[in-house]
């Protein structure tokens, strides 16, 4: 069984356990966090004893925890991997992400399975076959149109399986899980959460003639996702689980965007009563959420609504931020900023940021600020001010002098354009408790059948109950409006728990006196009460059974791009039809020239010399043609191959012989030292 499909899930990610606490505080529904190994995010790992203290936080709202489990594994890995999905299990997670499809074959406690983005499902058939494998809910590939999402859904059955999408965060370029110049440069694997982000980089672009069509642009670097304006149509077309991404994420990132997207749903819940949260509890919080507060690249809806052509940072993977004024005179230790807007403040290290005379993002960190009135300030920053032609250096500095980061602020000059990319404000606002959610109850207070005393009902917006009584001498109040009031206002004083009053009845003949002690006394019992019966009404979520007999895989035959390290997922590939199975690039195989990335985007159509761009167009339709490029970092070159049926691009190169070399050092040294490095290296027999 998976997420009921009338039910939301926001899903935010968490780097450590408090943040996924605040995530949890800030509306998310559900939260992903990796535990001790074999996660995809090798520097966020936490232990067995913080997941066991997330968990037992979240079943008090209903909210899940999901763990990431989502490297492909070696053989010599896989008994320690089921020992830890064991000890996970019994830390309380409710689902583990997983990539590795050897795992299946493995013993497991039954703990729901989720396939990791890793995965790259990109069709219906892949998707249906996923569910009919027991993963009961699937994250699909972030470069699918509405309609494609759509299609997928339709091919599987919302009884079984979730459709999850991503809707915020840092895009990869690569189609997730088939991406290896991080493996084949530096022999760090993006499969096993090492990846070194080549795509990030600049590089030169070069044509088939020798020619530069881009210099030193970061043509494979994604501005970030961003699909607040799509969600109604994503939940149209099947999604039900809305994920941010952001393991890496500080604190600040996940509680912004966690109540930038909880507001959102919650809109949407309002308009459409035949939806609900997964989870319960309502938020408020201290603060406007705004995403462009936090560090991001610009923002994209993808290809969600079709292919668009400014989906690229190229000029820089930095945060450009947002603009906030322009320079009104530069001095030799300061400038003068005119905000366009004077009921904006600065403060004392704000990140501001220019772009200079190549349009290369420059950095001008605010050391300190003053109020000059009017909107304008003086900008003392933190790194010096390059001289003007013409200029003298300021006093006790040489013209090639360099600040103690070994930068200087150059092209500064009047009439600038200064963006802010970080807010000392902001900043300030979420290292502050930022937000509170509470799950509302009802409460009654009657008297006891016999007279004896009184008891307080309370009932949470989940149906559950909490009771509690106490004898009470019978002492009727002197002022019966006053006493209502008091009584009232007594009731709905529930401190620290997870509980608001939504409203107090009193159901007795005529108004007690009930001292605030024992007013207190009914009231921590019936909460208690009421704690209890919802860890009662907690049911884990139950693990999906797979197709009897086994669904055929789509394909028969798989290359090094399945991403089998093992046996047990080449025994599983195997029980699935699929005939002949090569071993994933990881394990050496590959040594020739192969596609290295795979991508829906087209460097040619982001810079404007597609073939189906220049149809129709006189004079130059026939003279574009999809012919290799290539890709110059440094000694680094890839050659790009465009398959236009598709609408593809592929990265091509191959691994290093320093890599080759290193891996089969570290094999040696493991096999000497009795413990082999193992791996999947053989293909079966058609």
């Amino acid at each position: 069984m998976s997420l009921a499909p009338h039910l939301l899930e926001l899903l935010a990610p968490a780097r450590t356990v408090d943040i996924g606490l605040e995530a949890l505080k800030h509306g998310a529904d559900a939260i992903y966090i990796g535990g001790p190994g074999f996660g995809a995010r090798a520097s966020a790992g936490n232990s067995l004893q913080d997941i066991a203290r997330l968990t037992a936080q979240t079943r008090r709202y209903g909210a899940r925890v999901f763990v990431t489990l989502n490297t492909i594994l070696r053989d010599d890995e896989l008994e320690p991997a089921r020992q830890l999905i064991w000890q996970l299990y019994d830390a309380g997670a409710d689902a583990l992400i997983i990539q590795d499809m050897g795992l299946l074959e493995l013993d497991l406690p039954p703990i729901q399975l989720h396939a990791s983005t890793q995965t790259d499902i990109r069709t219906p058939e892949k998707a249906r076959f996923l569910q009919d494998a027991g993963l009961s809910q699937i994250v699909l590939a972030r470069e699918l149109t509405l309609e494609q999402i759509a299609a997928c859904r339709t091919a599987t059955d919302p009884e079984r399986c979730t459709i999850e999408h991503f809707v915020h965060g840092a895009l990869c370029v690569a189609y997730s899980g088939q991406c290896y110049i991080s493996h084949a440069h530096t022999g760090r694997s993006a499969n096993r959460g090492d990846c070194s982000q080549a795509c990030r980089l600049p590089y030169q672009v070069v044509d088939s003639q020798g020619r530069f069509v881009a210099h030193d642009k970061h043509v494979l670097s994604m501005k970030d996702n961003n699909q607040s304006d799509n969600l109604r149509a994503l939940i149209d077309a099947g999604v039900r689980s809305f994920k941010i991404e952001g393991r890496y994420k500080d604190m600040g990132y996940v509680k912004n965007i966690t109540a930038h997207y909880r507001q959102l749903l919650d809109e949407v819940l309002d308009e459409r009563p035949e939806l609900a949260a997964s989870s319960s509890g309502t938020c408020t919080f201290t603060f406007t959420p705004d995403p462009n507060q936090n560090f991001n690249r610009e923002f994209t809806d993808y290809f969600s609504n079709g292919r668009q052509i400014d989906i690229g940072a190229f000029d820089s993977p930095k945060n450009p931020g947002q603009p906030i004024g322009w320079v009104r005179q530069v001095g030799t230790q300061s400038f003068e900023l005119q905000l366009d807007d004077d009921t904006q403040r600065l403060a004392n290290g704000d990140g501001l940021c220019y772009l200079d005379s190549q349009k290369e993002l420059v950095g001008a960190q605010a050391n300190r600020v003053e109020d000059l009135g009017g909107g304008v300030w003086r900008v003392f920053p933190k790194d010096p001010i390059a001289p003007a032609a013409g200029r003298a250096p300021a006093s006790g500095t040489s013209g090639g002098s360099r600040g103690a980061s070994g930068a200087q602020l150059h092209d500064l000059r009047k009439g600038t354009i200064i963006n802010r990319n970080r807010s000392m404000d902001w900043v300030r606002t979420l290292e502050r408790p930022s937000a509170e959610r509470r799950i509302g109850v009802w409460l009654t207070l009657a008297e006891l059948a016999d007279g004896s005393g009184l008891s307080l009902t309370m009932v949470d917006t989940d149906g559950n109950t909490g009771y509690a009584s106490i004898a009470v001498e019978k002492q009727t109040a002197n002022d019966a409006y006053s006493a209502n009031e008091t009584t009232a206002t007594g009731l709905r004083k529930l401190g620290d728990s997870l509980y608001t009053a939504l409203d107090v009845q009193l159901n007795w003949a005529s108004p007690w006196f009930v001292p605030a002690s024992q007013l207190k006394h009914l009231r921590r019992e019936a909460v208690a009460a009421l704690d209890a019966a919802r860890a009662a009404a907690f049911v884990r979520l139950p693990r999906a059974l797979p197709v009897e007999p086994p669904t055929p895989y789509p394909e028969d035959t798989l290359s090094y791009l399945a991403n089998v390290f093992n046996h047990k997922a080449r025994d599983f590939y195997a029980r699935h039809g699929v005939k002949v199975i090569a071993a994933a690039y990881e394990s050496q195989e590959e040594e020739g020239e192969v596609s290295l990335m795979i991508t829906k985007h087209c460097v040619r159509f982001s810079l404007s010399l597609c073939p189906k761009q220049a149809k129709g167009v006189i004079g130059v339709k026939g003279t574009v043609k999809a012919e290799p490029l290539q890709l110059i970092n440094g000694k680094e070159k890839l050659t790009l191959r465009f398959d236009c049926k598709p609408c593809e691009m592929h990265v091509v190169g191959k691994m290093k012989r320093s890599v080759m070399n290193e891996h089969r050092r570290s094999a040696d040294a493991a096999l000497a030292q009795g413990v082999p490095m193992q791996f999947y290296r053989t293909r079966p027999a058609p």
